[in-house]
């Protein structure tokens, strides 16, 4: 009979539960190793002659355990590779009570970007989801919590962080051994150490805990704004919790390689160099409102995941949905210029995209291993998740629901918990059947098309729910919280609605004629509307009464409706014709976005022009009115859309014009003029103007990148590399994949770029198939850029691409991103039947325009 372990779904028997690691490991980062030894200080609550712990490619040696005075060595140490555990086998039963076990163990770093790995001159660990087990012999679930007292040995000369402050210091020989405190009890994948010749901002107090931010030491003037942000959001974050940061520290560290943005580690967090460090006199205000926003996820963390932890991966949601909630709710309370909530519905556009699919899954979904757990990262979770969390508060109140939340964090504090704790505590301090509204959404995929018509003041909703596929239909129904926003003859209001049912009749209050109808007012709601054809001539005829995120949405949904088959490409068109005097930059973008994919996926030749042309009619007046230079008493705003100008215009439009300002700025900005472009301006030009670029400029940014210390300009120049048109340089930039040019962080983020690139992307494309397990091999297996690298194949355009992308992926499936390629599969396939059934609509649309 087959022992458990060999199911790589097995779990591990909750009868032996960790207390306590005492551990001590000695790094060796010039071999790329390290040895371990520990005490762990466990509980039976029931004999057994097992104890199960989880490692990978780790070498247990001596096992020693005891309880009272009964000490013994197991008589097997059996490795299991399906379940990555290891079984210590006991000839006589362990006596149920406390006890301790003593493992020594060596082990490789990992050549990927999990474990324990070597990133550039720093060694840094990567726990989540289920990597602690590369490092330590383990229960690594995050139900077994345990206290953590950690030494490490290392080299002499570096600086060595882990979860705690340091309580001691030895100096032996060439080694140093650092002993950290004591930590509360944690789950294995948020214990963390980093190491190398780091320097730290100094320690600043915040409620008498100490936050420093750390980088290299030739990155450390860029560690400022970082550490600002920690101590501006800390204390919110606590006020809104109602509870104290409970890690003693907080440490922000700039990691050079990096798999995620970031990884909120008990008072050791780690980041992406990108997501932490930057000048604000130069960083483009897109790059400090995300560091901003990362910060303050994973600071979120700290409570939600850290102090409460969910019991199983299928519950990661509660950790990541609330945590990108919450940074975009704080970082607005701090910097509400910043209109942080119109970037949260940007980033809600991917996840509504996503969850059009059949291939979708559920916010709240079966995880039956670490392995699918790792593909539980991902706009459904997060952004899907934050949506949600935001509409239930909107239904519940902001005051009610935030003494929900301190209430799960009391009930609940140092342990485990699953959704139904969460949805029990809101209902507790709402008084609302919040469990109604919450498992709809949380446990069942997708989300509804609510239509709506106006008639007099009788507004008729129906929904169903909305897929990207034409033709395609399923049952389902959700408890939609809506908000109507109208203007009638007293005036603009707004009317809350439940809408339960398929199908309801609600009468609006107020007096005389409606002028306009929002059926999703502020676009709070995690759904897409179908206006009929007398209610959407009201919106598009009254835009400037909407809110940009409303403009938004109304373009967006329209996307969304011709996608599905619902609406014509040249409808969605003429409203975008409707925007050419728009001045909300966020709503430039979304109309840019629009309109990019039109002319990157459905024209070609003659028609791509005539498009271009029309773009640059439509909105170049507005750029050459508001001009390329900024003043010294400009807003923000005004930055901003002179900036979706100069993507629209010069990026999307390809205007000469645009090309011949941004040049010569450009090559004055690369002899280190400050003034030159606006940080605005900066990935816009760079872009163009490597589009167009010639040999002596794809060298210049290719001699830039490895030296350059700040990472938004070292990444602005990497991807720059793969715009470039050329044919001899797109060969060039396709053979730099291969090489340390690209660190393994930003690999897939090269690959897209590559396969973007007009004229090399059907090169790159063949050689991609020739040299598919070399690509793959560029990952060092992390599952976040695996999944990415699938994702980018999405990109791709012709019946014949969808058709060899099906064979690469039979022939060569990726394990680690299976739900990424049902989803890139049936992605692709809707768009090569948008691209048959509308090319010809939109060229007929713009013989007309001519």
């Amino acid at each position: 009979m087959a022992h458990p372990t060999e199911d790589k779904n097995f779990r591990l028997p909750t009868t032996v539960r960790p207390q306590r690691y005492a551990a001590t490991l000695t790094l060796d980062p010039g071999a790329k190793s390290f040895t371990g030894q520990q005490t762990v200080d466990v509980e039976l609550s029931a004999p057994t002659r097992e104890i199960i712990l989880h490692a990978i490619a780790l070498q247990v040696g001596e096992v020693i355990f005891r309880s009272g005075a009964t000490q013994l060595k197991p008589s097997s140490i059996r490795p299991v590779e399906a379940s990555e555990t290891v079984v210590l086998g006991f000839d006589a039963p362990l006596p149920q009570g406390r006890a301790t076990l003593e493992v020594a163990w060596k082990g490789p770093f990992t050549d990927g970007l999990r474990g324990m790995y070597l990133a550039g001159k720093v060694v840094a660990t990567q726990f989540e989801a289920a990597d602690a087990r590369r490092v330590f012999p383990c229960f690594d679930e995050p139900a077994f919590k345990a206290k953590w007292a950690l030494s490490v040995r290392v080299p002499q000369g570096l600086a060595v962080l882990g979860n705690g402050p340091v309580v001691k210091e030895e100096q032996d020989g060439a080694w140093n051994k650092v002993t950290f405190q004591e930590t509360e009890v944690l789950s294995s994948y948020l214990v963390a150490l980093v190491v190398g010749p780091l320097v730290g901002t100094p320690a600043q107090l915040v409620g008498g805990v100490p936050v420093r931010t750390w980088s290299l030491q030739e990155k450390g003037h860029l560690t400022r704004f970082g550490q600002d942000v920690a101590l501006a959001v800390l204390p919110r974050l606590q006020d809104y919790f109602g509870l104290p940061y409970a890690f003693t520290k907080v440490d922000q560290v700039g990691i050079p390689d990096f798999e995620a943005g970031a990884m909120e580690n008990a008072g050791l967090i780690t980041y992406r160099e990108v997501a932490l460090l930057l000048d604000p006199a130069t960083a483009p205000l897109s790059v400090q409102k995300r560091v901003a926003e990362v910060v303050t996820h994973e600071l979120a963390h700290q409570w939600f995941g850290n102090w409460v932890t969910m019991v199983w991966w299928d519950d990661l949601w509660l950790n990541e949905a609330f945590a990108t909630w919450m940074a975009f709710k704080i970082v607005d309370q701090w910097r509400p210029e910043w209109r942080m909530w119109l970037d949260f519905d940007a980033h809600r556009a991917s996840a509504l995209y996503l969850d059009a699919l059949k291939s979708t899954h559920p916010i709240h979904g079966e995880v039956r291993n670490a392995s699918e757990a790792g593909e539980s990262f991902d706009a459904i979770t997060y952004e899907k998740g934050g949506a949600v969390l935001r509409m239930i508060e909107g239904f519940l109140g902001e005051a009610p629901f935030r003494e929900g939340i301190r209430l799960y964090m009391r009930k609940h504090a140092r342990a485990n918990a699953v959704k139904e704790d969460l949805w029990n505590a809101l209902g507790e301090a709402a008084r609302q059947p919040v469990e109604e509204l919450a498992t709809a959404w949380v446990g069942q995929s997708g989300f509804p098309l609510v239509t709506a018509s106006v008639n007099g003041h009788e507004v008729t909703l129906s929904q169903q729910r909305f897929y990207s596929e034409p033709g395609v239909e399923s049952a389902e129904k959700w408890p939609v919280p809506m908000v109507l926003r109208y203007q009638d003859g007293s005036g603009v209001r707004e009317q809350r609605v439940l809408l339960r049912d398929k199908q309801a009749k609600v009468t609006l209050e107020g007096s005389g004629a409606v002028k306009w109808l929002c059926a999703n007012a502020g676009s709070t709601g995690f759904y897409r509307v179908n206006y009929d054809k007398a209610t959407l001539a009201g919106l598009a005829a009254n835009l400037g009464a909407l809110e940009p995120a409303e403009r938004i949405s109304l373009l967006a949904d329209q996307w969304a409706l011709v996608r599905s088959g619902r609406a014509s490409v040249a409808d969605l068109l003429d409203l975008a014709a409707r925007f050419g005097d728009e001045e909300d930059d966020s709503v430039l973008d979304e109309l840019v976005g629009r309109l990019a994919y039109v002319e990157g996926r459905l024209v070609d030749g003659e028609d791509q022009a005539r498009l271009r042309a029309w773009v640059e009619r439509l909105l170049g007046p507005s750029l050459k009115k508001l001009g390329w230079q900024a003043t010294s008493s400009e807003s923000d705003a005004v930055k901003l859309r002179r900036a979706a100008l100069v993507r629209a215009v010069g990026g999307l439009a390809r205007s000469p014009d645009a090309l011949a300002e941004a040049r010569p700025r450009v090559a004055r900005m690369l002899k280190g003029e400050r003034d030159a472009l606006e940080p605005n301006l900066l990935d816009a030009s760079v872009a163009m103007v490597a589009r167009a670029g010639d040999a002596a400029l794809f060298d210049t940014f290719l001699q830039k990148v490895p030296g350059e210390p700040d990472p938004a300009t070292q990444r602005r120049y990497l991807m720059a590399l793969t715009a470039f048109e050329e044919p001899s340089l797109t060969t060039r930039a396709q053979d730099l994949l291969f090489s340390e040019t690209v660190k393994t962080q930003d690999v897939a983020g090269f690959v897209s770029g590559l396969l973007a690139n007009r004229t090399g992307h059907d090169a790159w494309w063949a050689r991609m198939r020739k040299q598919w397990k070399d690509v793959i091999a560029r990952t060092g297996g992390a599952p976040m850029l695996l999944r990415r690298i699938v994702e980018a194949l999405g990109m791709l355009r012709t019946r014949a691409d969808l058709e060899a992308v099906k064979v690469l992926l039979k022939d060569h499936p990726v394990s680690e991103a299976q739900q990424a390629t049902a989803q890139t599969l049936e992605r692709l396939a809707q768009d090569v039947e948008l691209l048959e059934r509308c090319g010809p609509e939109v060229s007929a649309w713009l013989e007309r325009q001519a």
